[in-house]
């Protein structure tokens, strides 16, 4: 690979039809740093959904009181509502308002996913979009739950987009506390054992709580730790954990209708619901933090954010994702440096990477997933008027529809999970028809311009040899070069 084939591929997503090779490869992506725009118009545009989760979750706890109650009158109907969600049909059997409210969140989703993917397609700063991509996923949430379809794009526009040039421990609060992470990891619903709320609860029930400490849920901190700072190898404790969870509880989302008094709301839609939050000083990774209400979490947030061992887990995926499946140790150390110097300076960072000599290594050193594929030859061809059903149907069909990773891990980022037989027979697939209906001229100088410097002298062969334009354009989207980078 040439530099700058490395600029237009390794780094961004591609060449956009019409677009020139640039000059200075370095000084290209360098450039995009100060021309990213983290609010483009059309995010801007975007309707607020805040308020929809906690709708969504009042009609369901509705819902549920509902059949509770013709549970207990003996409702011959009850069987039919309770098996709503399972069979051919997932909303069977729901009431038409629940049906609406499924239908209408799935239609947000995909234009949310639309919209994503003809951002990352006409920008002028794919580095960025692609560095935006990668935080997003190390930041996961998929749209698996009640509410989380209007709020995980949400997450990447509010919470990512405006960080990814900023600090790392501002994008771990806006990430972690965001809604849709609340909602995915269900930290709405974790309540300190000893809390005001369990103590009112208590007296209502006279005591009916058991033994154990009911309500606390410790998905969040227990994904902080190993996904989003620390690693799984970081040294932390189960005792950690635990901790953790208990200075995390009271972070919830508005609209919940419960204790709106108690309630101090984000302008995202969180909320810090103070009678939930569990009382008492807490000591986690060695450190001791006082009981100081919704500031608790932040603070060990903070800390959590400049750890060393949080350095080295985000240098990894970083050198990862730019540098090879097994990245190179000096690009690794020389990332660790810069965030452990800096403080997780995330231009700083960035700024490293793209200097970093590892980077530029000629041979192409990652296998393209999914996304990144189809916005590189949507690029390629000049198709940017693709429908919502039609961009989120072609990327289910390929295997990675923007949040809907299989766990909160995200996405995996290395070759053996995208590179199978039947992934690669998809994407021939979608190649040939986005081929038919795409422009088909001149695809040898197109080639050669997308792949400067780089383009094999099989692929020139098998384009030489195509049949027709079409033909030879459906070859260029599945070959070697639009496959690695």
């Amino acid at each position: 690979m040439s530099k700058a084939s490395i600029a237009l591929n390794r780094f961004g997503y591609g060449l956009k039809r019409e677009q020139s090779v640039p000059d200075d490869p370095a000084r290209y992506v360098l450039a995009q740093m100060d021309a990213f725009d983290p609010i483009p118009s059309a995010i801007a545009g975007r309707s607020d959904n805040a308020a929809k989760p906690g709708e969504i979750l009042q009609m369901l706890r509705r819902l549920r009181q509902q059949r509770q109650m013709q549970a207990s009158e003996g409702d011959a109907d009850l069987a039919a509502m309770t098996e709503g969600m399972r069979g051919s049909d997932p909303l069977n059997g729901l009431p038409p308002e629940v049906r609406q409210s499924y239908m209408a969140a799935g239609q947000t989703l995909r234009r949310d996913v639309a919209l994503r993917t003809h951002i990352a397609i006409a920008s002028d700063t794919p580095m960025m979009e692609r560095m935006v991509h990668f935080w997003s996923n190390h930041f996961s949430v998929s749209a698996q739950k009640p509410g989380t379809h209007y709020q995980v794009a949400d997450h990447e526009f509010q919470a990512i987009r405006p960080f990814v040039l900023g600090r790392f421990a501002d994008m771990l609060k806006a990430a972690v506390l965001h809604p849709a992470m609340l909602l995915y990891l269900d930290q709405f619903q974790s309540v300190g054992p000893n809390s005001r709320f369990m103590q009112m609860r208590a007296r209502r029930r006279q005591g009916d709580q058991g033994g154990g400490p009911r309500g606390l849920n410790e998905n969040l901190a227990r994904e902080i730790l190993e996904l989003h700072t620390l690693g799984v190898d970081g040294g932390y404790t189960q005792s950690d954990v635990t901790e953790f969870a208990r200075a995390l509880t009271g972070w919830s989302i508005q609209g919940l209708g419960r204790f709106e008094r108690f309630t101090q709301g984000q302008a995202n839609g969180a909320a810090f619901v103070e009678v939930a939050h569990e009382p008492g000083n807490r000591t986690i990774m060695g450190r001791s933090y006082r009981d100081s209400g919704a500031r608790q979490a932040l603070d060990v947030l903070d800390d959590l954010a400049s750890h060393p061992a949080t350095a080295r887990f985000v240098a990894t995926k970083l050198a990862r994702h730019f540098g090879g499946d097994n990245p190179p140790a000096s690009l690794i150390n020389r990332l660790e440096a810069d965030f452990l110097k800096t403080g997780g300076d995330l231009a700083s960072l960035t700024r490293t990477l793209i200097e970093g000599p590892e980077v530029w290594a000629a041979e192409p050193v990652k296998f393209k997933q999914p996304f990144e594929w189809l916005v590189s030859v949507l690029r390629l061809t000049g198709i940017e008027d693709l429908d919502a059903r039609r961009i989120a149907s072609a990327l289910n069909e390929i295997g990675q529809l923007p949040w809907r990773a299989p766990s909160p891990a995200g996405y995996d980022d290395l070759a053996g999970s995208w590179a199978g037989p039947d992934a690669l027979f998809r994407r021939v697939e979608l190649a040939e028809r986005i081929a038919r209906n795409a422009p088909a001229d001149d695809v040898m100088g197109r080639a050669q311009s997308a792949f400067p410097g780089m383009l094999s002298d099989n692929t020139r062969t098998w384009l030489s040899r195509a049949e027709s334009g079409t033909q030879a354009l459906g070859l260029l989207l599945v070959s070697p070069e639009m496959m690695r980078r």
